[in-house]
């Protein structure tokens, strides 16, 4: 892809304008263009669309008092884009945003009321075991543990994932979310995702897969999500 040459009046670039990206590798600022596809999307990812759109709505219709207090807490949320220096933070609008969407996704679509951006705990996941249920369904276990963290049942884990080949490589795009089977819990750090017709979703019927994941943690309490953490590991099933 193309690099990005810095100038005086511009020093690096993040995100997008018009049909151009840029992003970062090893150090380095790149840029590419959008790719125009004919593709409408999934049905899932129609519906986070529409999601999306009703979040829009939703703070187009919040008063502007309580605007401005959206905006001072977003003053507390570290952006989840580059640069990862903890010096940037985001608009009250995509903190608004970003509590809708979390919201959706556990279940409980509403609009939000600001709250403050609470600093996640310290999360490690380890993958312990998986098994095909029924016809099409395959059953993910993990072992989730905190740092210091005295109500893990405020958390609710989401993993975004990629089954492939073994040995396959990861594809963003053919990632898709799915919500631990119930909250974390303050007894027990065993977490299960269960992923039905799974073979129908990535067109992989094999008895050995490639798991590539993204796990993050949603704030039941607020919507929030802290930063992904990555995770790749083989299954046999």
């Amino acid at each position: 892809m193309p690099r990005f040459v810095p100038s005086i009046l511009i020093s690096d670039c993040w995100g997008s304008v018009g049909d151009l990206t840029f992003y970062h590798q090893n150090g380095r600022c790149y840029y590419k263009k959008k790719n125009q596809c004919a593709f409408r999307g999934t049905d899932s990812q129609m519906a986070q669309v529409d999601v999306h759109t009703r979040a829009l709505a939703a703070w187009r219709e919040v008063p502007w008092e309580t605007q401005k207090v959206w905006n001072e807490y977003g003053k507390g949320a570290i952006s989840h884009r580059p640069p990862f220096d903890n010096t940037t933070h985001i608009s009250g609008y995509n903190l608004f945003v970003s509590a809708y969407h979390g919201f959706a996704t556990l279940g409980d679509e509403h609009v939000p009321s600001p709250q403050p951006y609470d600093k996640f705990p310290v999360d490690a996941l380890e993958f312990l075991s998986s098994a095909r249920e029924g016809a099409g369904d395959l059953r993910l276990r993990f072992s989730l543990t905190f740092e210091n963290c005295p109500t893990p049942e405020r958390y609710h884990l989401l993993l975004k994932i990629q089954l492939t080949r073994p040995g396959g490589g990861k594809n963003q795009g053919k990632m898709r979310n799915f919500l631990a089977t119930a909250p974390c819990s303050a007894g027990d750090s065993t977490v299960e995702i269960l992923i039905r017709d799974y073979r129908d979703i990535w067109g992989l019927d094999l008895d050995e897969y490639q798991v590539h994941c993204h796990y993050i943690l949603l704030d039941r309490q607020n919507g929030y999500r802290n930063i992904y953490t990555p995770l790749s590991f083989p299954i046999s099933i």
